[in-house]
């Protein structure tokens, strides 16, 4: 399972130690300070259930992806991934762009928008079944269908 993980900058040796000794991941860095992108063997109720009962320093948050893949691909992999999203249930998409001239209100609409149409599912921005991930890196776009829950979110204390 692939994921994108972030940290305070600065601690992002630390971040690499703690997910590699909590999920036995390959962690690499990025050029954005405090985001990392990883994979590990591990199933991703498995790697989430670990990292939930993890005591972490450096981690503050977690999100599993299903794909990583070139930006300009992004629309035409949002159409195979949603099959993923169970009929009926709602949904929200959430954004986050580093390194791109994309406004992430606007990706969000879009993609809320293409979602929609091609599943009709509802959509429920305050409180939805589904979340939408897509984390925009550079030239890069990383994707996640995700419960709430699955989007893991830790205090680190200075």
């Amino acid at each position: 399972m692939k994921f994108i993980a972030t940290c305070p900058p600065g601690r992002e040796g630390d971040a690499i130690l703690e997910l590699e000794w909590g999920i036995g991941a390959k962690v690499k860095r990025t050029k954005w300070r405090g985001v990392l992108v990883g994979e590990t063997e591990l199933e991703k109720e498995e790697a989430i259930r670990k990292l939930k009962s993890f005591e972490t320093f450096a981690l503050q948050r977690f999100i599993p992806i299903d794909s990583l893949i070139p930006l300009e691909r992004l629309e035409e992999e949002i159409k195979r991934l949603c099959s993923k999203i169970p009929m009926g249930k709602s949904f929200a998409v959430r954004a986050k762009v580093r390194g791109a001239k994309i406004g992430e209100k606007k990706l969000e609409t879009e993609i809320g928008g293409l979602i929609k149409r091609i599943t009709g599912n509802p959509v429920n921005l305050g409180n939805p079944d589904i979340i939408v991930t897509i984390e925009v890196l550079g030239n890069k776009a990383g994707i996640g269908i995700l419960k709430p829950q699955e989007i893991l979110k830790f205090e680190v204390k200075p």
